[in-house]
């Protein structure tokens, strides 16, 4: 009885609800084949269901073909139905960076599970709604939980606790308040950035500030800004934020963190027209690795996003529940 469990949330059929939960346990491993599942009456005090709602679950399943039954004897497991893996993958946004993590997971995984992907927009509503349709109808939920940043964390947290811990992954961001009952694969961007920053500190030593450009319409986390400041009171330097380039005149002795594409490219036409040399009197460093980049001779702050796929697709395969961190690290060039 204790192979499986019912949840209610975002499953308005009692039928269904049995029928989810038993069948999610036998794709799971959970209930072996030929075991023998609870008795029609057993199953209806246990769990408080109308023996009808069970007696008709117990059926469905078996024209699934997840059950069988035996006369005079009862119900008992067939197997798993289809061995693929079901997972529906939900971010926050696509991008170029997405896209990698999304490649990677697939290729990990290979045949052995079918991948949907959609996309919330940073809109917990609309994470909600996806969740709402899709509920019971996937092993794992795979979600990242970057929302604007009015969204309340009660609400957030609401939606997330309404998937089972054992179905639930949460990548690219730690959430504590879900426990660790849950697979995670996540970056810590206060304590990232903060460390990539420590690590070059003697680079550091002839900038006496730092201005991190931070969009208002940017839902990047508000940690990246935390972990910048504290390093800063650590360091005697003074700190900044500021929302746009456009009335920043670069200033020398200062570094310039830039998390927006867009933000790096008048960053770099701004400090030419004020006569600074990139690495000597003014300081860039930007978010993401990209060819462009490289090629600039930009420094870049950056995860792995390519590992974090891999990783998120491993932990699927192997059942491992954890929470794995994600390497982050800078890769320093003539920019700093």
């Amino acid at each position: 009885m204790k192979s499986f469990s019912i949840n209610a949330n975002h499953i308005p059929s009692k039928i269904k609800q049995i029928v989810h939960a038993v069948s999610m346990a036998i794709d799971n491993g959970g209930l072996k084949p030929h075991s023998k599942l609870p008795s029609i009456n057993d199953f209806s005090k246990t769990y408080h269901y109308g023996r009808d709602t069970v007696e008709k679950a117990y059926r469905e399943l078996i024209e699934e073909g997840y059950v069988y039954a035996v006369a005079a004897k009862g119900y008992y497991v067939v197997g798993r139905k289809d061995k693929k893996l079901k997972v529906l993958l939900i971010f926050n946004k696509l991008s170029s960076y997405k896209k990698i993590i999304y490649y990677s997971f697939i290729e990990t995984l290979q045949d052995k599970a079918v991948v949907d992907l959609q996309v919330h927009h940073y809109d917990i509503r609309r994470l909600e709604e996806i969740l709402e349709a899709n509920m019971g109808k996937y092993h794992y939920y795979v979600i990242m939980p970057h929302f604007f940043h009015k969204t309340s964390k009660k609400s957030y947290l609401k939606v997330l606790k309404s998937i089972p811990p054992s179905q639930l992954m949460i990548m690219d961001k730690y959430v504590p308040e879900l426990g660790k009952h849950h697979m995670t694969v996540y970056q810590d961007f206060k304590q990232d950035i903060h460390d990539v920053l420590e690590s070059s500190v003697k680079l550091l030593k002839k900038y006496q500030r730092i201005i991190i450009v931070f969009p208002l319409q940017s839902n990047h986390p508000r940690d990246i800004v935390d972990g910048c400041y504290e390093f800063c009171q650590q360091h005697g330097k003074d700190f900044a934020v500021i929302s746009s380039l456009d009335k920043e005149l670069p200033q020398a002795g200062t570094v310039y963190i830039v998390t927006a594409e867009s933000d790096l490219a008048q960053l770099i036409k701004k400090s030419k027209e004020a006569d600074l040399q990139t690495g000597k009197n003014v300081g860039i460093i930007s978010f993401n690795e990209t060819v462009l980049k490289e090629l600039l001779e930009i420094t870049v702050v950056t995860t792995d996003f390519e590992g974090m796929g891999s990783t998120a697709a491993q932990m699927l395969l192997n059942k491992e529940v954890k929470q794995v961190k994600n390497p982050f690290r800078m890769i320093v060039r003539k920019s700093l």
